[in-house]
């Protein structure tokens, strides 16, 4: 809400770097309904695999894991949770399942917000309820303690706090000249410092991401997990919210390095989406652009492990191939032996 108030949004002057941004994904996002008409088998491929990644990662973030042989039928199958873990990981599916069936009659309001958190965090007490008791962004690194970064807005300023956000949203897209990813990404930046939930928080404003590109057109996040690059970038993420936090209380916080993290994740994912398409028009098979497109969306080496969990709806067995194959063309060199050799791409 502190960024809207005031018409503080409207006065934001952007650097160049965003500028440029803004106008490559513009160019993306014109390009991605042809690639939903031309290439309908690779879009339903992506969609099932971004579906599996946006669920592990987004929860993966918060702490929330399960054995991977479980992941899928939870996903795609109608596997029963067995525990508060598997809950948790239906329960954001079935929010994601919501966004991307229903986005056009979801309105950006408190109550679809609380609609998305009763259905990731189904199965807790207060699910879907504002929180009553203060709380803090806290960062989760594995094998450390927890790290707080930032304390949130306070228990009882929460519900009205969620109202003015709300109303602030839609008032700057319907009188302003403000550029909707813009105003994305200070919605998303304000539900994350009232942090208005007990927990879930982090997993309500992703799926509120995802929501809000629909809205807009962008729907690069149907095939490609935004949640996955959020993760990849965990260290930057944690950044730039710490960043662009500092005086929000009081009004005087810079969105910019905010606002630059989320305009990047948006146009690697369209990066990512346009390679794959590119791989599939060369005549590989769906399976082998997957993993083709996989390998190089990587910056650098990866493993085996890495590149299955980068394409959770292919075999292991086809990756295996897809490795052997690329390897025998020259296109790749392993840097070792067995499961835990690093591939690198070979130029």
């Amino acid at each position: 809400m502190m960024t809207f108030r005031d018409g503080r949004i409207g006065r934001l002057a952007l650097p160049p770097t965003s500028v440029w941004l803004l106008g490559d994904i513009a160019e993306s996002k014109g390009r991605q309904g042809l690639l939903v008409r031309q290439a309908p088998k690779l879009v339903e491929s992506l969609r099932q695999n971004a579906l599996i990644q946006s669920v592990e990662s987004s929860n993966r973030i918060e702490g929330v894991t399960v054995p991977n042989e479980r992941l899928q039928p939870l996903v795609l199958g109608h596997a029963r949770p067995r525990d508060r873990s598997e809950e948790e990981i239906q329960g954001y599916r079935k929010a994601l399942q919501l966004i991307h069936k229903d986005a056009s009659r979801l309105v950006v309001s408190p109550k679809t917000i609380q609609r998305l958190h009763s259905l990731c965090q189904d199965g807790a007490g207060d699910a879907g309820q504002w929180k009553r008791v203060d709380n803090e962004i806290v960062e989760l690194r594995p094998g450390e303690a927890p790290r707080i970064r930032f304390h949130a807005l306070e228990a009882k300023r929460a519900p009205a706090a969620m109202d003015e956000l709300c109303a602030g949203y839609q008032h700057t897209l319907e009188q302003s000249h403000v550029h909707p990813l813009v105003v994305t990404a200070a919605l998303v930046f304000d539900l994350t410092c009232i942090h208005p939930f007990r927990d879930g928080n982090g997993r309500v404003s992703r799926l509120l991401t995802l929501l809000a590109l629909q809205h807009h057109g962008y729907e690069v996040g149907r095939f490609v997990s935004l949640e996955r690059i959020v993760e990849e970038s965990r260290e930057d993420y944690y950044r730039s919210l710490f960043e662009s936090s500092q005086g929000w209380h009081e009004g005087r916080h810079d969105l910019l390095p905010w606002l630059h993290l989320f305009l990047s994740t948006l146009r690697r994912a369209y990066r990512e989406l346009e390679a794959r398409a590119e791989e599939f028009k060369k005549g590989a098979s769906t399976k082998t652009a997957l993993v083709e497109a996989a390998i190089s969306a990587f910056p650098g080496s990866f493993t085996l492990r890495e590149l299955r969990a980068a394409c959770p709806t292919v075999s292991a067995e086809m990756v295996r191939k897809v490795l052997r194959d690329l390897r025998a063309a020259g296109r790749l060199d392993a840097l070792g032996r067995g499961p835990g050799a690093r591939w690198v791409r070979v130029e």
